[in-house]
């Protein structure tokens, strides 16, 4: 049923398809090999012509030409491993089925995976170098929206600040307002553990799914189902590691959240060692230090994931040899973990005062993303076969990569108005359900 002209044309069509997403993912040989070994090409082909979003097995089977029941099957192993998603509509009582991105998605379902029917240290030491060219393509630019955002640890936060401490910054708000519960491996940690690279002794399951999220990874052996009060427990046991909480970044319904260590983390990665601070988004929250009452000691800096604390001199005359902590404010995400870990108080969370954006929900976050890296009008006109369509890709394409375009939809003023408009055009297309995700 192989549509392309060959197994190397069906995989460079399907690296084009995944780069064309949420997240860019610039061909090359690594690229190459890693989905030379998670696809078939029977595979690749369906993903390759199916829609870009969310879209029943009927309107697949109707792009595609391939029968339901032959189609269902191919979706069903594609989801196994993490390469399709499929999520509940409950408008109308079916799933939708949609391409999964690198991430979160490829990457992350891939080393979730406890059935090694695929070369898994292969994968991991392709991801390993693969995720240099991702940060290059994704953050090189000033880009204000990421894919994940940092919760700061509730308990750092001042009661003189909890009146700008939003539920959807705390932990206990979003496991309390969540319906179903997972625990999985951390994608991260297991990469590095089979590069050989993991130098800490942090737990590897702790990646918490949440609703439609633990749903997923239930249902396809990618995490276990939990009580809420496991669920709990172990965000209790992260915060006393020190591990950072990083949700999918949405207000509302976050799908997961991961427990990120310094060493291991991909997207802190991206700001600890590549330099890329905005690849992960901050809190609303920044560390601030009290200088009168730091020792010294260095347990913030020790524990800081983006090494945004440092020891420098005190200069004080009668105590020379004397350190004190400063805070690098450019470098901070407000996770909240030095404030914990510091044994005097010296540390304390203050309120931002400049603006982090984070998408009210999911569908916000799929339009920002796609709009900030040239995609978004492969979420309008998702259907890759149809000539129409594709003549409208590339024209509205070329217009929103516009330098004007972008920083004037991108800006305070007008973000919130290219929202509404991106609604109104979901609905206009019947895909007004997607909004509630």
């Amino acid at each position: 049923m192989l549509k392309s002209n060959g197994e190397a044309d069906v995989y460079r069509a399907l690296g084009n398809k995944i780069d064309k997403l949420t997240v860019r993912t610039p061909w090359d040989d690594i690229f190459h090999r890693i989905l030379k070994e998670l696809y078939s090409t029977e595979e690749a082909d369906v993903v390759v012509m199916m829609p870009y979003t969310l879209s029943s097995l009927e309107k697949i089977s109707r792009v595609t030409d391939i029968e339901e029941n032959r189609l269902h099957r191919i979706l069903e192993s594609l989801c196994t491993k993490g390469l399709v998603l499929d999520l509940w509509n409950e408008r109308t009582g079916r799933y939708h089925f949609m391409p999964s991105p690198l991430a979160i998605g490829i990457f992350e379902f891939t080393m979730m995976r406890t059935g090694h029917d695929y070369d898994v240290n292969s994968c991991a030491g392709l991801f390993r170098e693969y995720f240099r060219t991702v940060y290059q393509a994704n953050f090189s630019n000033k880009e204000q929206v990421s894919i994940m955002r940092v919760i700061p640890v509730e308990e750092t936060i001042r009661p003189s600040e909890y009146f700008e401490f939003m539920d959807y910054e705390k932990v206990s708000s979003l496991v309390e307002n969540a319906q179903r519960f997972s625990i999985g491996l951390c994608s991260c940690r297991n990469e590095k553990l089979h590069n050989g690279e993991k130098d800490c002794d942090m737990p590897l399951e702790t990646c918490s799914g949440l609703g439609i999220g633990a749903d997923y990874l239930i249902r396809h052996g990618l995490g276990r189902e939990v009580s809420k009060a496991e669920m709990l427990e172990n965000f209790a046991r992260s915060r006393e590691l020190g591990l950072v909480f990083c949700a999918d970044n949405t207000k509302r319904k976050p799908t997961a959240i991961c427990h990120c260590c310094k060493c291991c983390c991909n997207f802190l990665a991206g700001a600890n060692k590549f330099g890329f601070v905005n690849s992960v988004v901050t809190s609303t929250f920044i560390s601030v230090m009290r200088e009168a009452i730091c020792t010294g000691c260095g347990k913030c800096v020790e524990f800081c994931p983006v090494n945004a604390l440092q020891l420098v001199s005190a200069n004080d005359p009668g105590a020379p040899k004397k350190k004190k902590a400063v805070v690098d404010a450019g470098l901070c995400v407000g996770c909240g973990v030095c404030v914990s870990k510091c044994p005097v108080g010296a540390l304390e969370m203050a309120h931002r005062s400049a603006r982090v954006i984070h998408p009210e929900t999911t569908f916000e976050r799929i339009i920002l993303l796609s709009f900030e890296r040239g995609n978004l009008q492969n979420q309008i006109f998702d259907n890759p076969k149809s000539v129409t369509q594709e003549f409208m890709r590339v024209f509205l394409g070329a217009f929103l990569r516009l330098a004007p375009v972008k920083r004037a939809l991108m800006s305070d003023m007008f973000r919130s108005t290219f929202l509404s408009a991106a609604r109104t055009v979901a609905r206009v297309q019947g895909k007004g359900w997607m909004l509630d995700i």
